[in-house]
């Protein structure tokens, strides 16, 4: 079962961040919301294994935001390829989870997946390959500097 943290609500269920996410838009049905999903990683060579963190944020546009969190550890990977990839696929993966968690998701909620690769630094070769695959999915995608849910939510929690 997946848990998930929440700075306002403790731990909860995915079913239970879906619950969340369905009355914050209830409770506020003209205003615009954006729905962001977004992974990063750590590796930990000295534990052996790599933490992965991926993040649920509900973004009430111009009126603040609510995040959720997913923490995971598998062994080490010494691949950055392998780990971008794995990030990515996270992020699929929980997206997919709450789409049948949220089977009426209002048309006006833009989803985006945001990927913690960029033109700047080793990943920058790995952006047409990443990116073609969320947006086949059927994802916005948005890479460095706009995307700040991987690169500064989920980020933040990779380090403890």
């Amino acid at each position: 079962m997946w848990m998930f943290e929440s700075p306002t609500y403790g731990r909860l269920t995915l079913d239970e961040v879906a619950e969340r996410i369905q009355a914050a838009l209830s409770h506020h049905p003209n205003d615009e919301f954006r729905l962001i999903i977004g992974s990063d990683s750590q590796p930990k060579p000295q534990a052996h294994h790599v933490s992965f963190v991926t993040a649920i944020i509900l973004h009430h546009v111009g009126k603040g935001a609510q995040y959720f969190i997913h923490r995971e550890q598998l062994m080490h990977m010494e691949s950055l390829r392998q780990r971008m990839f794995t990030e990515a696929s996270y992020s699929l993966q929980v997206g997919g989870m709450l789409f049948e968690a949220l089977p009426a998701l209002p048309q006006r909620l833009r989803v985006e997946v945001h990927l913690d690769i960029g033109e700047r630094g080793a990943t920058h070769h790995m952006i047409r390959e990443i990116v073609a695959w969320i947006t086949s999915s059927g994802y916005e995608a948005r890479i460095k500097p706009d995307s700040y849910g991987a690169s500064k939510v989920a980020d933040r929690y990779t380090k403890s």
